[in-house]
């Protein structure tokens, strides 16, 4: 059975009709999120159960918005590893470090469980096609998800967008469209388009599901942690669906009485697009639109979050803060955690590691807490930084040999 409540508006509070489809709040405009009747879960299911269920996201099919017999259109998302980088804690001076690999989802990110939920519950709800603006991994992700489900699809993407997420968008059949401009460039397009095609918005947090699939992120977290909360947890973000979703996870399973602990919640952009990083130094109530916005980190270039005072009271509301780094910065720390650790991660992963640097420095966090980074996609998924050209190997097998001892001896 499903165990929603009903849909309602996280800023005016008005309730709307989990039967029906929705987009934002009818009266003010807002982002919407889903309410459950929190007893009836705790009542359903205990931790014993869970752990007697398969891997992936749905075994926590009570904490989403699944009607009872909806099957999910899936690939398999979830349940990815949290892997203990204890050679980057040392290296910065710390104790218990963690890294979610989100990489290891069926389209290398994390897009993967907010695009299969919306997806899910859109398709039961009637929809006949799908429209969405993706600054990269979401296109892709919403592109294979629906053709997992036989449904059309188009993909507005700005140019210059990583060509893998291009290419997955392409490959699974969608229609894929590139823009000059920004994703607010694209998500325009898209909410003049859809309504003209019948077909769904998936814009990031202008629908209530995505936040459900991005949310099992902090759902598996609890776990993997032994249902004690970590002490810091750093985010990259763009449109923010995570930061909002993991806390949302956190707060159900503190008021079903399961977690012990708190979190600080720190957002992490790109010092040419940092709209929540100045908004919060600010004390802004909601973000204000970036200008010219600049970054390789594709998922981290989104100048409008529609989701900004939501993101801003969740960093406030925990004590957390919003660190903006550079360009150089994210490609040194993509390189170090992959010769200390062997994770190849995205850009926007790789800043979480640049801004713990930062935090470190600052003496923002002690020796001793317990910190999770969320490396939200595969380093492959990108371009890949400059690297050292490859030795060529040429000559005798003695001069072969000689070289390569005399490169690897230095």
């Amino acid at each position: 059975m499903s165990f929603v409540t009903h849909v309602e508006c996280t800023v005016c509070g008005h309730h709307h009709d989990a039967r029906r489809p929705l987009t934002v709040c009818t009266r003010c405009g807002q982002m919407l999120a889903v309410r459950y009747d929190l007893a009836r879960v705790k009542a359903a299911v205990d931790k014993a159960a869970l752990r007697s269920r398969p891997g992936g996201m749905y075994r926590f099919r009570e904490l989403t918005p699944l009607d009872e017999g909806e099957e999910p259109v899936t690939l398999g998302e979830g349940g990815t590893p949290l892997l203990p980088l204890t050679r980057l804690a040392a290296h910065l001076g710390l104790r218990h470090v963690w890294g979610k690999d989100e990489g290891a989802n069926p389209t290398g990110s994390f897009k993967a469980r907010g695009l299969g939920m919306a997806i899910t519950r859109a398709r039961t709800l009637g929809a006949r096609g799908f429209v969405i603006p993706s600054a990269g991994n979401a296109g892709g992700a919403a592109a294979v998800y629906a053709a997992r489900c036989g449904l059309p699809c188009a993909v507005i993407v700005p140019r210059g967008t990583p060509p893998a997420a291009v290419a997955e968008a392409a490959i699974a059949g969608a229609h894929v469209f590139t823009v000059e401009g920004s994703i607010a460039t694209a998500g325009r397009i898209v909410a003049a388009v859809a309504p003209d095609l019948g077909w769904f918005d998936l814009s990031t947090l202008k629908e209530p599901y995505r936040l459900e699939g991005k949310k099992t992120m902090g759902l598996e977290l609890a776990e993997q942690l032994d249902w004690t909360l970590p002490d810091v947890l750093l985010y990259p973000t763009g449109g923010g669906t995570g930061l909002v979703g993991i806390p949302k996870a956190f707060d159900e399973l503190r008021q079903m009485g399961w977690v012990t602990g708190r979190t600080r919640f720190v957002a992490v952009q790109a010092e040419g697009c940092a709209p929540v990083v100045k908004a919060f130094h600010d004390g802004a109530e909601t973000t204000a639109a970036w200008e010219d916005p600049t970054t390789h980190a594709a998922g981290l270039r989104v100048p409008s979050p529609f989701a900004g005072r939501q993101m801003l009271r969740i960093l406030r509301d925990s004590g957390g803060d919003a660190i903006a780094v550079s360009e150089r910065a994210i490609v040194e720390a993509q390189r170090r955690l992959a010769r200390l650790e062997g994770i190849w991660t995205s850009p926007e992963g790789a800043a979480l590691v640049a801004a713990l640097a930062v935090m470190k420095d600052r003496g923002q966090v002690s020796a001793d807490a317990r910190i999770v980074v969320m490396l939200t996609g595969a380093g492959i998924k990108y371009a890949p930084p400059e690297l050292p050209t490859p030795l060529d190997l040429a000559g005798s097998d003695d001069a072969v040999r000689a070289a390569v001892r005399r490169v690897v001896g230095t």
